[in-house]
C-alpha cells in the first residue's frame, strides 16, 4: 500500500513525524531514520518546531510537540483519552487512592487523566503537569519495554535501576515508594496498543500511611485490570 501523498513536501514531513514516533532523536539520527539529506531534514525539524509539532528535549533532540495532542483531543479521536476517565473513576472507588494516566514525551511524562480522590490526604496531580522519567512507578512503566538504547539513557539519571525494570517486566506492573517525593508510594500498570507497544501508564498514588511500603501487594491487580480495560480499548479501535 502506497503511503505517500504525492506532494514531496508533506511526505518529507511525515516522514520526519514518522521517525519521531520511536522517540527522541538528533538531527544525524532523523537522517538514517528518514534518508533526507542532513540540510532538508534540519529545514524541515525546524518548520515543524516552529508549527509545535515538534519540540526538543532536554538534550537538545528533537521529539514530538504539544500540537499533536491538542489536534487529537479536538478531533475527538484520541479513544484513549475518550475511554480513561471511566476507567479512572472507577480505579479510585475501588482502591480509594487518586488515579491517573500518564504518556511519554521525551525524556518527561505528562499526566492526560485523572481521577481525584475527593476527600483526605491525597497526591493531586492535575492533568496537564509534567513529571521526570527517572522517578515513579509509572516511568519505570514507560521505560521498562524500551528499545535497549533508549532504556540505558533513560536509566543514567534514573532514582530506579535496570534490576528493578526487570522485575517489572516480569511481573506486569511496578511500584515505588518515596522515588518521586517524599512520603508518596504509588503503582503503576502499562497501556498497550494493537502491536503491543507501551503507550501509557495508568497508576494510583498517596500517602505511604495508607499504601505501605509494599504498595502492588495492596493494589497491583486492581491496577493492572484497570490497564488492561484500556488495552482492550486500543485493540478494539485498532489503534
Amino acid at each position: 500500500m502506497d503511503n505517500t501523498s504525492g506532494v514531496g513536501v508533506l511526505d518529507k514531513a511525515a516522514s520526519v513525524l514518522s521517525a519521531l514516533e520511536a522517540g527522541p532523536a538528533t538531527l544525524a539520527q532523523l537522517v538514517v531514520s528518514t534518508g533526507l539529506a542532513r540540510p532538508t531534514a534540519h529545514r524541515l525539524a525546524v518548520a515543524l518546531e516552529n508549527l509545535r509539532f515538534v519540540s526538543r528535549d532536554m538534550q537538545g533532540r528533537f521529539v514530538l510537540g504539544p500540537r499533536l495532542n491538542e489536534l487529537a483531543t479536538a478531533a475527538g479521536e484520541d479513544r484513549l483519552l475518550a475511554a480513561a476517565n471511566p476507567v479512572l473513576t472507577a480505579l479510585r472507588d475501588h482502591t480509594g487512592e487518586s488515579a491517573q494516566l500518564y504518556r511519554r514525551q521525551g525524556d518527561l511524562r505528562i499526566c492526560v487523566a485523572t481521577a481525584e480522590r475527593p476527600v483526605g490526604l491525597r497526591d493531586s496531580i492535575p492533568v496537564g503537569a509534567t513529571l521526570t522519567m527517572g522517578a515513579g512507578s509509572a516511568a519505570q512503566i514507560l521505560l521498562a519495554w524500551e528499545e535497549p538504547d533508549r532504556l540505558h539513557r533513560g536509566l543514567r539519571d534514573a532514582k530506579f535501576t535496570a534490576t528493578i525494570l526487570s522485575g517489572v517486566r516480569r511481573r506486569g506492573w511496578a511500584q515505588s515508594v518515596g522515588e518521586r517525593e517524599l512520603g508518596v508510594a504509588s503503582v503503576s500498570a502499562p497501556v498497550r496498543n494493537q502491536a503491543g507497544r507501551v503507550v501509557a501508564a495508568v497508576s494510583i498514588s498517596g500517602p505511604v500511611e495508607r499504601l505501605s511500603r509494599q504498595p502492588g501487594r495492596l493494589h497491583a491487580p486492581a491496577v493492572a485490570a484497570a490497564a488492561n480495560r484500556l488495552t482492550e480499548v486500543l485493540a478494539r479501535a485498532g489503534e
